[in-house]
């Protein structure tokens, strides 16, 4: 059996995402964490208003959150019944990526489903992005939902690659297993940047190539100047169901400074986009 963990915070993007994790997994043994994460913040002066002299700010987010997930998953046993799924309530009052850290751990999670919204200039500067900063800073796999995506038979799927990694099976599981459950092709494809392959990417291509040995799979390879617009030409070119890569941890001045491959696809892809945790330093 599965577990599943889906971050909510009763948005219409996040709740999407909970319905699309329901069809994706239709047919696997799954269970489901529903998890709402409540900071200082998110009590607001409307709030106080409204609370009885007898409650606390924490018992009143709490009990809120409660309720809320409560009815959401009456509403997906109501809507789906599928008795190979399972559902668990979780409200945790901390910071948002601890809390995450902290119930992949002790729930043995296996991928984490939650919703994306893009963000642009000042506004991602200021806000960020709770599903960004999961994928960069949490070991778990990701498997980001875009605002307003539908659930759609997942049979060609994109792996991006620039072979200077070994991939272990065990990386690969998230990716493997969803290909499995949908008999998908994967397209693994590097882009060429001037000179061809040294010698370690060739190794770790053809080790690549093993762990992938019982999927269909091809590998591919573009010229590029622009990353994300060659992946992204790609994908609606080929008509890709999903996007999957390898994020790898970066220093603080890194992430400050720089712009990373995951940040920019996971603002602007419009198809599912599946990260694999790697430990490893850059």
């Amino acid at each position: 059996m599965k577990t599943i963990l889906l971050p909510t915070d009763f948005s219409k993007n996040s709740i999407n995402a909970v319905h699309y994790a329901m069809k994706l997994l239709e047919n696997e043994r799954c269970e489901f964490y529903i998890i709402n994460i409540q900071t200082a913040s998110s009590f607001i002066s409307d709030d106080l208003m409204t609370m009885s002299s007898s409650a606390t700010i924490y018992q009143t987010l709490i009990g809120t959150a409660k309720k809320s997930i409560k009815n959401l998953i009456h509403i997906i046993e109501t809507e789906y019944k599928n008795e190979k799924h399972k559902f668990n309530s979780i409200v945790d009052y901390d910071n948002f990526i601890d809390a995450i850290n902290q119930v992949s751990a002790s729930k043995s999670i296996d991928l984490i489903i939650m919703g994306t919204k893009g963000a642009t200039g000042a506004q991602k500067v200021i806000f960020g992005s709770n599903t960004v900063r999961i994928m960069q800073r949490c070991e778990t796999p990701v498997l980001a939902i875009p605002d307003g995506c539908s659930f759609t038979n997942m049979d060609k799927i994109v792996f991006t690659s620039n072979y200077s990694k070994i991939c272990d099976a065990k990386e690969l599981k998230p990716l493997l297993d969803i290909t499995k459950l949908y008999n998908s092709k994967i397209d693994v494809l590097h882009l060429l940047e001037g000179q061809g392959l040294t010698k370690d990417q060739e190794t770790n291509k053809t080790f690549l190539d093993s762990c992938l040995s019982e999927v269909d799979h091809e590998f591919m390879e573009l010229e590029s100047t622009n990353i994300f617009k060659t992946v992204q030409d790609y994908i609606i070119t080929n008509d890709m169901k999903m996007l999957s890569m390898i994020s790898k941890k970066h220093s603080f001045l890194e992430r400050f400074f720089a712009r990373h491959l995951v940040e920019t696809f996971a603002f602007k892809i419009d198809i599912p986009f599946l990260v694999i945790g790697n430990t490893s330093s850059n």
